[in-house]
């Protein structure tokens, strides 16, 4: 009953990227695309999106974010 951008969580790999739809993509650009929900965010093409470049004005808050992640809480 599970799918999504976390995948089926039944074990079977071949049906991890399966759509909102009910189809399954091969290639995660296709699957993460299936899922955009804002015509702000950018379609993905063919090679992964360098997030400083696409996203500039939150590198702030990614860098916050990060910055949690290597904390000590985390260690």
């Amino acid at each position: 009953q599970v799918r999504g951008l976390c995948g089926t969580y039944n074990w079977n790999q071949q049906d991890e990227f399966t759509t909102p739809a009910g189809d399954v993509e091969t290639g995660v650009t296709a699957f993460a695309n299936k899922y955009r929900v804002s015509g702000e965010c950018p379609v993905l093409g063919p090679l992964p999106l360098e997030p400083c470049d696409a996203f500039s004005g939150r590198r702030e808050l990614a860098e916050a974010a990060c910055a949690v992640l290597h904390s000590p809480a985390f260690q």
